[in-house]
């Protein structure tokens, strides 16, 4: 269920923590300071120590976005679920199929973790959906499997701000919108095909931005995070 509405623009910025090694991303979070309260864990540090550090900035009293994107058996997305849940976590995610939804569902039990499910990743288009066999296009993929989160009781769906808007329509206050690919205005995209300025992918329907390049890699990180909320606020 959609909340964002009443939260402060600076908790609706999420910082992908997009780094080799768990000291850079402490050090990174310490350079943020207060400019940011919310932080993305993916797969490249979950890898490199990164579940300790999802412990200790749970216990620093930081939201952490788990971005693990899970898609095996039921079985085995059921029994992972559980154990993410016990980290404190407030968003997971895995990919839109049906099964992995209902499965994850069920893991997750009564904790306060919200379960996050990817509709098309933004680095994908549609050429790339072409090569790949599938007879839809993009938006109607990413409409498809908003359709089954939403059958399936889904807390919410990761996608890019061009297909916000259609999903918002669809969806009303039922799904949370996490966006990533976003791109203060003049960035360049880098490996992402559909990107959107922070302004941009609110105004769509947008509750939550992922934000990492534009804020890691600028000289002045704090800065960087606190000109997004700024933008956020002001959308």
């Amino acid at each position: 269920m959609r909340a964002s509405r009443s939260l402060d623009a600076r908790d609706r910025l999420i910082v992908a923590l997009d780094l080799p090694s768990v000291p850079e991303a402490e050090a990174m979070v310490r350079r943020i300071g207060p400019a940011a309260r919310f932080y993305k864990v993916g797969l490249q540090l979950l890898f490199a120590g990164g579940i300790d550090l999802v412990r200790r900035l749970v216990g620093e009293g930081h939201q952490v976005f788990i971005d693990a994107k899970f898609l095996d058996i039921p079985e085995t997305v059921r029994k992972a679920v559980e154990s993410v849940a016990r980290l404190g976590a407030t968003f997971l995610t895995l990919h839109a199929d049906p099964r992995t939804c209902r499965a994850a569902i069920e893991g997750r039990g009564d904790s306060d973790l919200r379960l996050l499910f990817v509709t098309v990743l933004t680095s994908v288009g549609d050429e790339d959906l072409r090569r790949e066999g599938y007879a839809r296009g993009l938006a109607e993929l990413v409409l498809d499997r908003t359709d089954a989160v939403l059958a399936a009781g889904g807390d919410g769906v990761v996608a890019s701000g061009a297909e916000a808007a259609a999903i918002r329509a669809r969806a009303g206050d039922r799904l949370v919108i996490v966006t990533p690919g976003i791109r203060p205005a003049g960035s360049a995209a880098q490996d992402q095909k559909r990107v959107a300025t922070p302004a941009g992918a609110i105004a769509a329907g947008a509750d939550y931005l992922v934000v990492g390049r534009p804020i890691t890699a600028a000289p002045d990180p704090a800065a960087a995070a606190e000109a997004i909320v700024r933008e956020i606020r002001a959308a």
